[in-house]
């Protein structure tokens, strides 16, 4: 009997966006620009179609094969009938010149050019993140980078620690310099230590007493003494454009005996986890393990009044190009694998009493894991 095999047809990959916020078109160019501009892989062939504005410079930084004008392909289009060519009509130019009619793009993709592509007979694949595997697995050099920012994550956080530290205490609040000392200003602090280091911080927290119960709040107002404060510091390298990720609990004047045991929990809980992070290591495994040790200590999770306390978020996410992306330590978990960055960063919020969070960032290795982070997780501050 003769067997015929069928080829599968031949797939472009197409995004269209603006690199400064896409981290898988940054990744897949090495070229930031605020502007959307097209970007296709072709039978091998890695193209930028860029506007006149951006040729030059993404001739020189696109780690590409070609870069194509925008605008020459746009007149091509006109001189073919179209009166006011669209960008999809001039995606639609390079596709049919390569024979191509499928296309796999990302699954943030515009919806108004996937309909348009869909209309003029192409079949669309949609891929959700990671769109490039091979992005999780970071090498030798991305690791370096990451550790760079997280120096200088480290290095502003010291200063703010500090800051605390030369602060007396007024009234159950700090006070600096003859006023109360607020989130504001330590977070102005740490914002530009970071831009000293050529280092972009966005949503940076410091959030004391009650706010710190909120594992997202900010932090506002003045600090207070004899509670927890939460630093959760993430910023991105302007240069490398690879982010840090550190959080730190602390305390200035007098904690509570229940809020020094909370912390200690924590910390325990938080050291167990990265001893048990390794190649092969199930990351819904690790989440259990902190949530069933929580537990066992007496710390349950749950809505009080209408408001979860407990532990209510996951152990950890993959750092990189995005603050958060894949790998996830947490109930949907994932397989950790050799070359992956990770967070380990459990934590407990009791209104009342007060909340810890203490984060490091970890390379996964093939025994074990490296932590990046250097700093010390030191709870009370004198």
């Amino acid at each position: 009997m003769n067997r015929t095999t069928t080829s599968q047809p031949e797939t472009a990959t197409l995004f269209i966006a603006a690199s400064e916020g896409d981290a898988n078109l940054y990744y897949a160019t090495r070229f930031v620009a605020p502007d959307p501009f097209v970007y296709l892989e072709i039978k091998g062939e890695r193209v930028l179609v860029m506007s006149d504005l951006e040729m030059d410079r993404a001739k020189a930084q696109a780690s590409v094969d070609r870069v194509l004008s925008y605008a020459e392909i746009e007149r091509r289009v006109k001189t073919q009938g179209a009166k006011d060519p669209t960008t999809i009509d001039v995606v639609h130019c390079l596709l049919r010149e390569s024979g191509i009619r499928q296309v796999l793009v990302p699954a943030n993709f515009p919806f108004i050019h996937a309909t348009r592509l869909q209309e003029l007979g192409y079949s669309l694949k949609p891929k959700r993140d990671p769109f490039y595997e091979q992005r999780v697995m970071k090498t030798d050099e991305e690791v370096r980078h990451i550790e760079a920012a997280q120096r200088a994550t480290e290095e502003a956080v010291a200063a703010a620690h500090e800051a605390l530290r030369q602060a007396t205490i007024r009234d159950r609040t700090l006070w600096l310099d003859g006023e109360p000392l607020t989130s504001e200003r330590i977070k102005k602090l740490i914002n530009v230590k970071l831009m000293e280091r050529d280092c972009i911080a966005q949503h940076t927290i410091v959030a004391g007493g009650e706010q710190a119960c909120d594992p997202h709040h900010e932090g506002s107002g003045p600090l207070p003494a004899g509670r927890s404060i939460i630093f959760d510091v993430f910023p991105r390298s302007a240069t490398s454009r690879y982010f840090a990720d550190m959080s730190r609990t602390v305390v200035r004047g007098t904690p509570s005996p229940e809020l020094v045991k909370l912390y200690q929990v924590v910390k325990d809980a938080q050291e167990e986890a990265i001893g048990k992070v390794k190649d092969g290591a199930d990351g819904m495994k690790i989440h259990q393990g902190i949530c069933e040790r929580f537990e066992k200590a007496g710390y349950k999770t749950g809505l009080v009044n209408g408001r979860m306390q407990g532990y209510f978020h996951g152990t950890g996410h993959g750092v990189g190009l995005d603050i958060h992306e894949a790998p996830r330590i947490s109930r949907t978990g994932s397989l950790l694998q050799e070359g992956h960055v990770v967070t380990v960063e459990p934590g407990l919020y009791y209104p009342g009493l007060g909340a810890v969070r203490i984060e490091d960032m970890v390379l996964v290795t093939k025994d074990g894991c490296r932590n990046l982070t250097n700093f010390p997780k030191t709870f009370e501050l004198g």
